[in-house]
């Protein structure tokens, strides 16, 4: 006589929750919520904050921000920080304005509002910030304040 199992795992129900919420929304074309590039990159929540796509580095004098950003009007870029925070806002205008959305056979390239807000790594000196946008993409430099620079020590030698 074979014998079943029956204790409940919640980890395994999460699971197998999480994998239909997945297919319910392939099934509605979103694919997963969390793709940087999905239709709803450009709405409020979760996805909105993954574009664009940054790259930050540093070296002792500066921050720099890459940011993969085509087909943005610079115009409607705003950037600001306050304290530690980056806050990179815009618009994406659509390519193809008179098109209506039930002529789409396929509609892969978002358009619309967005913001995206990062931690910086370091104080900065937010008088000396500057920001230039070139062929899609926006870099930013954002030089350290002096408390984040390194300081050299000077060691006696007794």
């Amino acid at each position: 006589m074979a014998t079943t199992d029956w204790s409940w795992d919640p980890f395994r129900e999460m699971e197998s929750l999480r994998r239909e919420i997945d297919r319910a929304l392939e099934n509605l074309g979103a694919g997963r919520w969390s793709s940087p590039f999905s239709r709803f990159s450009f709405l409020p929540g979760r996805s909105a904050r993954a574009y664009p796509l940054l790259n930050v580095s540093d070296d002792e004098e500066n921050v720099y921000i890459e940011a993969l950003a085509p087909g943005i009007n610079p115009d409607t870029l705003k950037i600001t920080v306050v304290r530690d925070q980056l806050t990179i806002a815009g618009e994406k205008m659509t390519m193809t304005e008179n098109v209506k959305p039930e002529s789409y056979h396929r509609n892969e390239r978002a358009a619309g509002k967005f913001m995206r807000t990062i931690s910086l790594p370091f104080a900065v000196n937010d008088e000396k910030i500057k920001a230039e946008y070139k062929e899609g993409l926006l870099w930013i430099t954002l030089p350290k304040a002096e408390e984040a620079k390194p300081k050299q020590i000077a060691i006696n030698v007794a």
